[in-house]
């Protein structure tokens, strides 16, 4: 990540705003596909195309809308996310066509006006999609740490002490629910995250909202290959693994970020191969490649792999290699597909955990690891490396 520069500020700030007699196409009633009907919404698990609270208190969608003056936001609201689109319209390319019209299909199921073999994607239908998208990243994140929504705790309901701890609210443990800002470009970026929560990035960004507890996702186009709308795709899909696994049992204190790296990477790569994403931190660049497949990188490397007992160490993305996002995508890959519920009750009780008086309990988090590590997946680190590697050497038909 990288500092900010202050003629970027200038620019969006400076920019003329929209016409404020002009109504914008974003408005809720232009929409071609619900028509901001609430029974038709309803069935496509849409709440609203706008009007809830966004970003740092007391922001929402309307002083959002004003500070992005330049921008037409079109806002919808899904049972687990707020997402704001500002992006325009998408033209399918030759590579993209069967994944898009497969998703274009699912989504003509509860829209009927959806048209699956459109080669132009248009603003509602984007931000449409992206709703459906999203929501897929929340059922698959739920799947993985083998929880129904009914587990957590729903608004008003406060926790007992001495009764397992679920978090705060309803979205896996968070009172707030998940929130995405897909912007256009870099200046647009970098002043919103200035505006709102004093910031100076040029690269995405998630961040810990604590006045509404939620946890916000921040992306603009000009980074990487993220035009392509795949690619934006799985950009997103990563993040939110991030986001979903921080608030899970809700964001108390940082977790182990062998894991969080590791399942972003899994679900970013179930979107596609063709595009990844690596974690850095601010003042470094991260370690990338542009290879697709990982499953035979992971085989070259297998005598010099990094070992769990060095994972668990690791306390910045600005300490992971290569070699490092290519182990802990195939170590969780390896418990998802191998050691499900062990995998799950792993991340149960590394999050969420209470002192005796009720106070988050961050403390001796890697002894904690440890502990659960031998008894939720029954092998201690050295055995889990063993049994990894063997499990590797049994994929040498995968191609990813």
């Amino acid at each position: 990540m990288f500092r900010f520069v202050l003629v970027s500020l200038g620019l969006i700030l400076l920019a003329a705003p929209f016409d404020a007699q002009r109504k914008r196409r974003s408005d809720p009633e232009n929409c071609p596909y619900c028509h901001n009907d609430p029974e038709v919404m309803a069935k496509a698990g849409i709440v609203s195309h706008g009007g809830f609270e966004f970003g740092a208190v007391p922001h929402d969608t309307k002083s959002t809308q004003a500070f992005l003056a330049t921008s037409d936001v079109f806002w919808i609201e899904s049972e687990h996310f707020e997402i704001g689109f500002a992006l325009g319209k998408y033209k399918v390319g030759q590579k993209e066509k069967n994944k898009i019209r497969e998703e274009l299909y699912e989504l003509a199921e509860v829209l009927p006006d959806v048209d699956p073999k459109t080669k132009v994607l248009d603003e509602f239908l984007r931000a449409h999609m992206f709703a459906q998208r999203c929501e897929k990243v929340w059922d698959r994140f739920l799947e993985i740490v083998q929880h129904e929504e009914e587990d957590f705790p729903q608004p008003g309901e406060r926790w007992i002490l001495g009764t397992p701890y679920m978090g705060e609210g309803p979205y896996v443990g968070q009172k707030g629910k998940f929130e995405v800002l897909l912007l256009e470009t870099e200046a647009e970026h970098v002043a919103y995250l200035r505006d709102q929560f004093g910031l100076s990035i040029k690269r995405t960004q998630r961040w810990n909202v604590i006045d509404r507890d939620t946890i916000t996702l921040t992306i603009h186009l000009r980074q990487g290959q993220l035009k392509t709308d795949t690619a934006l795709h799985g950009h997103v899909a990563f993040n939110l693994a991030h986001n979903l696994l921080d608030g899970y049992k809700h964001y108390s204190y940082d977790t182990p970020l062998w894991y969080h790296e590791g399942l972003a990477h899994l679900l970013e790569r179930e979107v596609s191969i063709r595009y990844n994403t690596f974690d850095s931190t601010e003042g470094a660049i991260a370690e990338e490649t542009r290879k697709q497949k990982w499953m035979p990188e992971v085989r070259k490397m297998l005598n010099n792999a990094p070992r769990m007992a060095e994972l668990i160490n690791l306390k910045s993305y600005a300490a992971f290699e290569l070699e490092t996002h290519f182990a802990t995508w195939s170590m969780v890959d390896f418990l998802v597909r191998e050691h499900p519920a062990g995998f799950a009750c792993l991340l149960g009780r590394v999050h969420g955990r209470k002192k005796e008086d009720g106070m988050p309990d961050s403390s001796n988090l890697r002894d904690a690891h440890r502990e659960a590590f031998k008894e939720c997946l029954g092998m201690s680190y050295s055995q889990f490396d063993t049994a990894w590697k063997e499990w590797v050497g049994t994929q040498g038909e995968r191609k990813d």
